[in-house]
């Protein structure tokens, strides 16, 4: 097959997870391609990784579970960090963050009694807050069906920039806004 380290490195850079050296093999076959035995595949990845471990690249070739996969090299971690907490704090919608801020100050919390404060069906938002592991199923409550309970994660505490719990924010740290018709009196 000619080019195959190209198809291969691209099989790898297309793979959301690590890909195998067995299910580069199943695709290239899939594909109608002559993938050649697994000592030449492995001898074309070996190729790759040499190529991205020149410092003028910003990924390398790692080997994870099995497969190979296409990652940041550890020196460019703090700006991709960076990067990941710029994309989830803008996108964090209202609902969103009300939903948060019941579940921080109420853990554990069913969707229920998340709805019931909120008075809007939740499903939408406490799936998208676990998808962004904002929150977790810490458990579940005792109550009829045993509904899942619900509590900030670790990465709610790193978004957010507290150590745990009893550093949110209290009611009387919030200043109300007041029209004050008059001269205050004492």
């Amino acid at each position: 097959m000619e080019n195959l380290e190209l198809y291969i490195e691209a099989l790898i850079f297309a793979s959301s997870q690590s890909i195998s050296v067995s299910e580069i093999q199943l695709v290239l076959n899939a594909a109608n391609e002559q993938p050649g035995s697994e000592e030449l595949i492995l001898r074309h990845i070996e190729q790759i990784k040499e190529k991205y471990s020149n410092p003028e690249f910003a990924i390398e070739l790692t080997e994870l579970n099995e497969g190979y996969q296409f990652l940041t090299k550890k020196a460019y971690y703090p700006v991709i960090n960076q990067l990941q907490i710029q994309r989830s704090k803008k996108k964090l919608s209202q609902a969103a963050i009300e939903t948060l801020a019941i579940i921080a100050y109420r853990q554990p919390i069913t969707k229920l009694e998340i709805e019931q404060i909120r008075g809007v069906n939740c499903d939408y938002t406490i799936q998208k807050l676990l998808d962004k592991e904002l929150i977790v199923i810490s458990g579940k409550a005792e109550s009829v069906g045993k509904p899942l309970l619900y509590s900030t994660s670790s990465l709610f505490m790193d978004y957010f920039g507290i150590k745990n719990s009893t550093e949110l924010p209290q009611i009387n740290d919030f200043q109300a806004n007041t029209n004050e018709i008059g001269e205050k009196q004492d």
